[in-house]
């Protein structure tokens, strides 16, 4: 079985050594990912517009390996606060609905960076006898 990587620009990638996603066989791993676009904090104190960045960038890093939404097997939302479950829902929701996968939600103690609200996961099927697109 081959293992595929995709890395992004994610700083903390390299700091703690690890891959935004990780392809094995049938399934493709997507690690915790935050609401940060090019490194900046998108919609600080907001759930809902963290929750749609971070799965953004979470779906993103399943591009390359020709998936999206509808591949998706089950999510997981990390929020640091118990509040923002109806926002984070709603987002989840509106992105996820036509083809909804198993979910759990988390409350944590908090992140990286106390200004996040919001931390993904995925996971996806792929069918390993599609052709798959590499990117970079």
């Amino acid at each position: 079985m081959t293992i595929e990587r995709v890395r992004t620009d994610s700083p903390w990638e390299e700091t703690i050594g690890f891959a935004r996603a990780v392809a094995a066989g049938d399934r493709v791993l997507v690690a915790g990912t935050l609401p940060l676009v090019g490194g900046v904090l998108q919609g600080e104190g907001d759930p809902y517009v963290q929750t749609r960045v971070a799965f953004g960038n979470a779906l993103a890093a399943l591009k390359p390996f020709g998936l999206g939404a509808a591949d998706v097997l089950r999510t997981r939302v990390y929020l640091t606060h118990l509040r923002d479950v109806d926002a984070a829902g709603r987002a989840h929701r509106e992105l996820f609905e036509a083809a909804p996968p198993a979910a759990t939600v988390l409350v944590v103690s908090g992140f990286v960076d106390s200004r996040v609200l919001v931390e993904v996961e995925l996971e996806a099927f792929r069918d390993p006898s599609r052709e798959t697109v590499r990117e970079g």
